[in-house]
């Protein structure tokens, strides 16, 4: 049973190194399809040159974001300068306008104008009817207007001769009631006067001697004072007339008529009316003002004039100089780019001469001595 068991374990031993060489073997062979693989052998990768590629790739890719940055950076603040320009311009327009049509409501309206009654919407209106009443002299047999029979202010002629009907009702008791109010205060006043003359005619029989004896002294002294009253009326009447002679000689030397006064003139409805009968024609004040009203209205029209061009010609200078800002930004582009172009081919043409000259060291100066076949014959003949 030992001997048996003994052999047993040797086998085993045996199989199991057979088959730990068979996988190294096998290891060995994958490893030499991956080495000797020709492709993989003569193919190389440089990782340095890819990386600085990469990295210039990078830098060239950053310099042109950089660079688009800008130009949108520029591109942005013209558009913001021409909106700006644009808003300035519409700003302008419209508050010009705006004082246009204020000027135009305020000092140029239509009614104002001379020849506004030509063309007046309301001038129907305001005109007189064709008929207005059945005397209208106007009112001719071929117009048509005024028929036999027709009697247009009837209604109007009855109403208001019923309403001066009534008043006429109402004046008449107001004198009834005022006759009888009267009458009764006429007869109340009537018999006081008896009961004062009854009184009185005691007392007059008592004073009537007394009269006597002053009659005759008043009667003088009245006598003396209408004469003096006489003369001193007289004196006054010619005073008077004197002074009145006076007055009117000085309201002829300096009335209206003759000094011409414009105030004469003036009409009730308004200052700036006249009445024409009266009107002596304008003043040198007046003819002074309407030419210093024209006068600035041209003024003020040149000025607006004047602005309009310098606005124009700003828009222009302003368009001109973003056109040329535009072709200086185009020309420096191309000059960058044309920049970059030449020292990428400066660089490339640094690189190829560089490498022919280490080709031509390599050559020339190191490999002076090529090995033979021999030499290789010995490589790669395992992959350890």
């Amino acid at each position: 049973v030992s001997t048996q068991s003994t052999g047993s374990s040797g086998i085993n031993a045996e199989y199991g190194e057979a088959n730990a060489i068979a996988a190294r073997q096998q290891r060995e062979e994958q490893r030499k399809t991956q080495i000797f693989n020709a492709r993989t052998r003569l193919i190389g990768v440089d990782t340095d040159s890819l990386s600085k590629q990469i990295e210039e790739k990078k830098l060239m890719q950053q310099a042109e974001r950089e660079r688009a940055n800008a130009y949108d950076n520029d591109m942005i603040k013209t558009a913001q300068i021409c909106t700006l320009l644009d808003e300035r311009q519409s700003n302008d327009t419209r508050k010009l306008n705006e004082q246009l049509n204020k000027f135009r409501l305020e000092q140029q309206a239509a009614a104002s104008r001379r020849e506004f009654d030509l063309y007046d919407p309301e001038s129907k209106k305001k005109d007189k009817p064709a008929r207005v009443s059945d005397d209208d002299p106007r009112c001719q047999v071929s117009g048509l207007q005024l028929f036999q029979g027709e009697d247009l202010s009837a209604k109007d002629r009855k109403k208001l001769q019923q309403e001066q009907m009534r008043e006429w009702i109402k004046q008449q008791l107001e004198e009834k009631n005022r006759e009888k109010a009267a009458e009764r205060y006429a007869e109340q006043l009537h018999q006081k006067k008896m009961m004062e003359i009854d009184a009185r005619s005691a007392a007059l029989a008592r004073e009537e001697e007394d009269c006597r004896r002053n009659l005759n002294m008043a009667t003088k002294n009245y006598n003396e004072a209408l004469s003096a009253e006489r003369k001193a009326r007289e004196a006054l009447d010619k005073q008077k007339e004197q002074d009145d002679n006076f007055t009117e000689l000085s309201n002829q030397v300096f009335g209206d008529t003759l000094t011409e006064n414009p105030g004469v003139a003036q009409s009730s409805f308004g200052a700036h009316r006249v009445i024409p009968d009266r009107w002596k024609g304008m003043s040198a004040e007046q003819k002074a003002e309407i030419q210093r009203t024209r006068d600035l209205q041209k003024e003020e029209k040149q000025r607006m004039r004047d602005e309009e061009k310098e606005l124009y010609n700003e828009y222009e200078r302003t368009a001109l100089l973003q056109a040329q800002k535009a072709i200086l930004m185009e020309r420096e582009k191309n000059r960058k780019a044309a920049e970059l172009e030449k020292s990428i081919a400066e660089e490339n043409m640094r690189l190829s001469q560089e490498q022919r000259a280490n080709l031509t060291r390599l050559n020339k100066e190191i490999y002076t001595n090529p090995p033979t076949n021999d030499y290789f014959a010995q490589f790669n003949t395992s992959t350890r």
